[in-house]
């Protein structure tokens, strides 16, 4: 589909000329002289950038821009300016602006950020479709994802949730096993039992046979009273053994056996003791490569194995890196009561382009440090660990992905543009800019003089502020 862009000026013929230059880029275009037809138009109609002249009659451009974003804050808007002040670009970047061009428009320039512009709306609109998608959880309510891999584990989630028959739940470390058993749970009839999970690696050896087995007062030192095992207290209901895969093999010996027998001998005791309870089991090894190598018994691996889930990893999730992303930053915000907060479309690109080897684990805690770093309404690159910061990508005021040599910048643009940005964000505080910016004050205005900042400008129309 063409991407459609919306062009206001009470110049018709600059409008006519623009439009044509647009065309031969590949945009459709549609334009007016009236900043109100325009109004009604962005209500009505669907446009991918909106680029609006500054001097108007009647409503200029901040004004437009500012009601334009209250309607559609999605839709990027550029302000078209004759005046290449310090001045009319905060205001137009006050306004919401997403960038700013300055007559006579350089081509190469109009096409860039158009094309940036168009590339902004796009990953808004798919953050806001998977945002609004991923109310829409597992049977469960517990599982995020719209992935081809994430259905068709939810269909086989739901045809064996109602069974009592034993899953095996395979998976890398960090892709949320535990979360699909307890979708299981949550999918049948023993919903409403215990859900009861015992990571089998995090318990000494030999502490392990009395947690799921239970032990009687004085079975070994330190038994100063009976215990329940976890297989009994979880009758009615699930247990899932996670990391099932690091059980020692004595252990295994006894595990077979109450399963067969549905009875448990506790510590100490001579009496058998039944239990009625599903059991999942979850690992992040080969089983069957461990049954070989004779560290897991055979039969016990088929008693476990009725059913058999393998949970994919992020990598092989396709879509699915920003519904989580926008899913975990809802929810931490709201517990840091930060608000709404969202993703800049360069942290959006650096997710997508990351491998994920801690899968979904380690994108909640990417989110989690987000969230509590964030100086700002969004998540900036700033925010991000180390190892998510793309090695070959160029970062401008506006943080963009360069994508092409065509695309770069020189490096005086882009301090330059991110310098603006940064005195435009916090209000033309000069201070608190170059507390953001990393530099001290001097530095700051050293670099405002050289690219012809009109400082005292900047701050006289911020109400001062240093």
């Amino acid at each position: 589909m063409t991407e459609r862009v919306l062009l206001v000026d009470d110049d018709q013929e600059h409008c006519e000329a623009l439009g044509t230059t647009l065309r031969g880029l590949g945009y459709g275009v549609r334009f007016t002289t009236s900043p109100q037809q325009a109004l009604d138009w962005v209500v009505t109609d669907t446009f991918s950038v909106i680029l609006t002249d500054l001097a108007m009659g009647g409503m200029d451009g901040i004004e437009l821009c500012s009601r334009i974003l209250g309607a559609r804050p999605d839709v990027p808007v550029i302000v078209v300016t004759g005046n290449a002040s310090m001045d009319a670009a905060i205001l137009a970047m006050r306004a919401g602006a997403y960038d700013f061009l300055t007559k006579p428009i350089d081509t190469k320039l109009l096409a860039l950020n158009v094309a940036r512009a168009v590339r902004h709306h796009g990953l808004q609109t798919e953050v806001k479709r998977l945002r609004e998608s991923s109310v829409d959880r597992s049977s469960a309510g517990l599982l995020v994802g719209n992935s081809v891999a994430m259905a068709r584990m939810n269909d086989l989630i739901a045809r064996i949730g109602s069974s009592d028959a034993s899953v095996l739940i395979e998976g890398e470390t960090g892709t949320g096993k535990e979360l699909v058993a307890r979708a299981l749970h949550g999918a049948g009839a023993r919903r409403n039992g215990p859900f009861i999970a015992l990571n089998c690696g995090a318990v000494p050896p030999n502490l392990l046979e009395s947690e799921l087995f239970g032990h009687v007062r004085g079975a070994f030192t330190g038994a100063s009273s009976a215990r329940v095992g976890l297989l009994v207290k979880a009758s009615g209901g699930t247990l899932l053994l996670d990391e099932v895969g690091d059980m020692p093999l004595d252990m295994q010996t006894k595990l077979l056996r109450a399963v067969q027998e549905r009875t448990v001998r506790p510590v100490g005791s001579s009496d058998e003791i039944p239990f009625d309870v599903r059991i999942i089991a979850a690992t992040h090894r080969n089983l069957e490569a461990e049954v070989v190598a004779k560290r897991f018994r055979e039969d016990l691996f088929y008693r476990l194995n009725v059913v058999r889930i393998r949970v994919p990893a992020l990598r092989e999730r396709e879509g699915d890196v920003l519904v989580l992303a926008t899913h975990f930053l809802d929810k931490f915000a709201a517990v840091a009561a930060r608000g709404e907060m969202k993703l800049s479309r360069h942290v959006a690109a650096a997710l997508l382009s990351y491998d994920w080897p801690g899968n979904v684990r380690e994108l909640e805690n990417c989110m989690e440090r987000a969230v509590a770093l964030a100086r700002l309404s969004y998540v900036s690159m700033e925010d991000l660990p180390e190892q998510l910061l793309p090695r070959r990508a160029v970062r401008d005021a506006g943080d963009d992905v360069l994508e092409t040599a065509a695309d770069i910048l020189t490096l005086e643009e882009v301090d330059r543009r991110y310098i603006l940005r940064a005195i435009a964000l916090l209000d033309g505080n000069k201070s608190r800019a170059a507390e953001l910016l990393g530099l001290d004050r001097r530095t700051l205005y050293r670099r405002l003089e050289k690219y012809e900042i009109d400082a005292r400008a900047v701050s006289v129309r911020k109400g001062g502020g240093d």
